[in-house]
């Protein structure tokens, strides 16, 4: 059994009010894929796209990862339900299956504007391990060799109901209420050689130990990581602290949790969901007309600029996009034009996205975000900030009748 790596996960922090029982997405940080990618051309990205680096889940955009699939097209998922010989199952596939979609088909495809939809293939029927459940030792920081097992029995089992050929994604749900099962064991593994089965190779398997119901938007959090993105959250090396430093409710790459889970516009233009005609590369002053991220047009509308990007080094970029309460982002605690730093040589979960504080003396809705002093960080409309190290100062003039962001970005300053 080739060795894996294993990226996202979840835990359960301690409380921050009483909505934001469970904050903070945990898990451990991702480790580079040994064996080296191919590598597709996606063509000219402009000037402000950041080249793909060798770090796990790099946030180049320069081309694509050819190791992983990409959600610019529709995608096939199958869902395999897995038992055990030491618990009998008090809940069905198909009501473990409603705990997911069709929810996070339908966060992708708001999400991607449709580009992108997610087919699920849930099986009807149990497929039984050969061992009990407690001896897979299923936990966050999963012993390798025992994590080994679970995946080569899982894949075995349901090979001869599953013709794997078929499918892009693979989930592995366990019974929930077997007694080893652990929930903060969810996540994806990327294995360092690839699985055979049915003629084709299986690269990484998404493994579910969620609760039922589940916790909010976690199979969102993890299917994009099966599209190479990182986790944004920060793991404090003593396991104690805040975990959302780096993003807040920003991201749902950040916390499953967030107010305002979208994925950042960056994000979207790594997967392909934007492209150069919604993508603005600042090197000079100018106004911009910004519409939020998450606004999904109607039916045979057109996607307007949607992102400024602000180079500031060869592996950096600043970021400005709108947020607005629409879309995935429907629960945000606040609106306004957010900025943000990037960063492609820092791998996944050592913080290559950075919100910045354009209101670091004040927090907002403290009892629901899973992270206040980031809560406030976008600027409002009459408001200005100048960004340290990029020679710019950006300024929200206004808003128009569509409820788009007019910015004013002045370079040199």
């Amino acid at each position: 059994m080739p060795r894996q790596h294993g990226t996202g996960g979840v835990a359960r922090p301690s409380l921050r009010g009483v909505v934001a029982a469970a904050t903070s997405l945990l898990a451990l940080a991702a480790t580079s894929l040994v064996a080296g990618p191919a590598v597709a051309a996606t063509g000219e990205a402009g000037p402000c796209a950041l080249p793909r680096t060798e770090v796990h889940h790099s946030l180049g955009v320069g081309d694509w990862n050819d190791a992983y699939p990409r959600p610019d097209h529709s995608l096939d998922a199958v869902m395999v339900f897995l038992s055990f010989p030491d618990h009998r199952p008090t809940h069905t596939p198909q009501e473990l299956a409603a705990d997911h979609f069709p929810a996070t088909t339908q966060f992708f495809q708001r999400a991607s504007y449709g580009k992108f939809t997610l087919r699920p293939h849930p099986l009807r029927q149990w497929i039984q391990m050969p061992k009990a459940s407690d001896w897979y030792g299923m936990q966050r920081d999963w012993n390798n060799e025992r994590r080994s097992v679970y995946l080569r029995d899982a894949i075995a089992a349901a090979d001869p109901k599953v013709d794997f050929s078929r499918f892009a994604i693979v989930y592995l749900v366990a019974d929930p209420d077997a007694p080893g099962v652990d929930s903060d064991a969810t996540k994806v593994v990327n294995f360092d050689q690839p699985l055979h089965a049915d003629g084709t190779d299986i690269r990484r398997v998404v493994t579910v130990f969620e609760q039922h119901p589940p916790d909010h938007n976690v199979l969102a959090h993890e299917t994009g990581h099966v599209f190479d993105l990182p986790d944004l959250y920060h793991r404090p090396s003593d396991g104690k602290g805040d975990w959302d430093t780096y993003v807040g409710d920003w991201d749902v790459m950040g916390s499953q949790f967030g107010l305002a889970p979208d994925f950042l516009g960056w994000h979207k233009w790594k997967l392909g969901w934007l492209d150069r005609r919604q993508v603005v590369c600042v090197q000079r002053s100018r106004d911009i007309t910004l519409e939020s991220i998450a606004a999904v047009p109607a039916p045979g509308a057109s996607i307007g600029t949607r992102l400024a990007v602000i180079r500031t080094g060869e592996g950096s970029a600043v970021v400005i996009e709108a947020r607005s309460a629409t879309g995935n982002d429907r629960t945000t605690c606040t609106e306004g034009v957010l900025l943000y730093r990037v960063r492609n040589e820092t791998p996944s979960g050592g913080g290559p996205v950075q919100v910045i504080d354009t209101h670091p003396r004040t927090d907002a809705c403290w009892d629901l975000s899973v992270y206040a002093p980031l809560a406030d960080a976008p600027l409002g409309v009459g408001e200005t900030y100048s960004i340290p190290g990029a020679h710019a100062r950006v300024e929200v003039a206004g808003r128009t009748p569509s409820g788009a962001w007019t910015v004013r970005i002045t370079t040199g300053t």
